[in-house]
């Protein structure tokens, strides 16, 4: 049989292989390669405006702008846009390949109080047009300090130092580079939201053309005449503008003006291919911080592995040789003389408080385990590119779906292997298919009512929350179910001695244990706040997050650094005669979350000064909550298991009658 299974993976080895060599090019991340003909129209679309001084999504067309002719039309959405906010529309502007024009748009009628007021509150929040081309979003540098800063997106207007006025962006200059493309063979697989495409020998000619490798916009406010104005029609003509750097020339917001909307297009042949189009995008900013997180992970492991290796090699392997070296006459008066870890040797594996409640979270814990390092090794691997949009959480939900059957295993193996008999294991699955989620469905459903109460784009509509109970009830509760009954079905864990039937009296302690056990999450966190950092900006800064490569390395150190913390708590636990050690392992690597919790807090303090409104500290507070709660369903799981194995094998060494 295993020969057989030999064969059959190095057969699809070498299958792979062959194709791999087949393909002249091989590109995964991004989307399927657009070439456009001389004077091929290209209409840009327009996701919802975002501020990263409140965190609220808007739609763009919820501000007086101009529309397309056809109607404003909705793009298909993946769940993760839905989830995140993202609506994505068509829009008015149009492109035609290579022909560098001015085009006018259209003229708002007067303006009335409320959308001056709206302009006015969108300004002063600062809220960013975000316009895609061709799938590239929209990029422009601002000058910073000195140094030019890249953006994606343009602001809705602006506000002038020592000033009570408000002025619109009415004006963009875009810039499309474009790269000639003659199909030279190249085959090319993406992934991106038209779904799988292939460029093949045979659509050489179908494919020659230009492709878009890049997008800049540069934004500016001109005061246009609106008599003049409203006697052009859309597509029209204009002259080009410089951008005034006078307020006079430029378009205040206030009633009853009438705004118009014109824009430039400028394309650029640049040396840029298009699989390396998003490289501008994804610019890997701190890459010696990232270096100095894992050195700064890597000494926590070496010292944590020391106290380990010792702990193994020099104190439990020197007693228990000692131990099994002497006859049975003398290990029965040494039974008498028994210190530390052995006095608790019939009260070590007793049922611990709350015992269901333990499987149900390890069961929990093991499901978002799995699907942060599925996740993050997908998105290593390029399957998770920034440019399907959605695409990182949608995986995310899936797979979390799809892992309830691990999550049934272990939470009902483990209440087996406690109780001894498989009775319950249905109330104990169920338990596991609802825990979390209905967390996270109770935390999501509250921030939801203020994102309603704030009409933004980021409140999940009602037919998205049927789509996800279906999803939880219809795929997750069944496999959670059929996980449970296959934790039924495996053989039980038996311990390697037997549990007295009165309990050992715990000695008083100096110090209490849950001091120990909090301090001991530092050190976790050690190795994950730096690259906390990066993943909390491109959260809530809007910078994109694409180094999974570092994020992978950082998991598995933490991944370490909890096991080997849990380890040596519990047996300091167990030497000071302290038989309670389920829990302790539990949150002895689990504390790691109220430290990344209040890192959150230290972040929306000192990083996030510009977010303003008690509506927005909130939505950042309940989602990094449900975050913490994950990561200590996650590590405190990680530190459960790898301390239960440590217990069983130290006391299966044991022969104790």
């Amino acid at each position: 049989m295993s020969l057989l299974l030999g064969r059959t993976y190095w057969a699809a080895f070498i299958y792979v292989l062959l194709i791999s060599h087949s393909c002249n090019g091989f590109y995964l991340p991004g989307s399927y390669m657009h070439t456009y003909s001389t004077g091929q129209e290209i209409f840009a679309k327009v996701n919802s405006l975002t501020s990263i001084e409140t965190e609220l999504p808007f739609s763009y067309y919820s501000l007086p702008y101009c529309k397309p002719q056809g109607g404003v039309k909705k793009s298909a959405e993946n769940l993760g846009e839905l989830l995140m906010g993202d609506q994505i529309d068509n829009s008015p502007y149009r492109f035609r390949m290579n022909i560098n024009e001015s085009v006018y748009l259209c003229t708002t009628k007067p303006l009335s109080e409320n959308e001056v007021k709206l302009l006015k509150q969108r300004t002063r929040d600062l809220y960013q047009v975000n316009m895609i081309l061709d799938n590239l979003p929209a990029m422009r540098f601002a000058a910073q300090n000195g140094i030019n800063v890249q953006w994606t997106g343009f602001p809705v207007g602006y506000t002038p130092p020592r000033s009570q006025d408000d002025y619109i962006i009415n004006h963009l200059k875009f810039k499309v580079f474009v790269h000639e493309y003659e199909g030279t063979g190249v085959e090319i697989i993406g992934t991106g939201e038209e779904g799988m495409g292939v460029i093949s020998e045979a659509d050489k000619k179908k494919a020659s053309g230009y492709e878009i490798v890049g997008f800049e916009v540069f934004p500016c406010s001109v005061k246009y005449d609106p008599e003049r104005m409203t006697k052009l029609h859309i597509y029209d003509n204009v002259t080009s503008v410089n951008c005034p750097l006078e307020l006079e020339k430029s378009q205040i917001i206030s009633e009853q003006e009438r705004v118009s909307f014109t824009y430039e297009v400028e394309f650029v042949k640049s040396d840029i291919k298009w699989p390396s189009r998003w490289d501008a995008y994804l610019k890997m900013e701190g890459a010696r911080v990232h270096w100095f997180s894992i050195l700064n992970s890597l000494m926590v492991i070496s010292f944590l592995a020391g106290i380990v290796f010792v702990i193994f090699l020099r104190t439990v392997r020197r007693d228990l040789t000692k131990y099994e070296d002497l006859d049975k006459e003398a290990q029965a008066q040494m039974n008498e003389e028994l210190s530390g870890w052995k006095l608790v040797v019939g009260d070590v594996f007793r049922e611990p408080n709350f015992s269901k409640l333990l499987c149900v979270m390890i069961g929990d814990g093991v499901q978002i385990t799995g699907m942060a390092v599925v996740t993050i090794v997908f998105a290593a691997l390029g399957f998770m590119s920034p440019a399907s949009r959605g695409m990182l959480l949608t995986g995310m939900i899936i797979l979390y779906l799809f892992l309830g059957t691990g999550a049934g295993y272990a939470g009902v193996r483990l209440w087996c292997t406690i109780k001894g008999t498989s009775e319950g294991w249905r109330s104990v699955s169920w338990s596991v298919a609802c825990f979390f989620p209905g967390i996270a469905f109770v935390i999501l459903t509250a921030l939801n009512f203020i994102l309603w109460g704030s009409k933004s784009t980021g409140a999940i509509p009602i037919y998205l929350y049927f789509i996800l109970l279906s999803l939880w009830f219809c795929i997750s509760v069944p496999l959670t179910l059929l996980g449970g009954y296959l934790g039924t079905r495996a053989e039980h864990i038996k311990y390697p001695v037997r549990t007295n039937q009165i309990p050992r009296e715990i000695p008083a302690r100096k110090y209490p244990s849950w001091l120990l056990v909090l301090g001991a999450g530092t050190l976790p966190f050690g190795t994950l706040f730096i690259e906390l950092f990066f993943i909390l900006s491109s959260i809530w800064l809007g910078r994109f997050y694409y180094v999974f490569g570092f994020l992978f390395v950082v998991l598995l150190l933490l991944v370490t650094v909890c096991a080997e913390v849990s380890v040596v708590l519990t047996y300091m636990h167990l030497c000071i005669e302290d038989w309670q050690w389920w829990w302790k392992s539990f949150y002895a690597s689990g504390s790691v979350a109220l430290y990344v919790f209040l890192y959150s807090i230290n972040y929306l303090v000192f990083d996030l000064q510009s977010l303003s409104g008690p509506v927005s500290a909130i939505l950042y507070l309940g989602y990094s909550l449900l975050i913490a709660i994950a990561i200590m369903l996650s590590t405190g799981t990680i530190g459960f298991l790898t301390s239960f194995y440590f217990v069983h094998y130290l006391f299966s060494s044991v022969k104790i009658d």
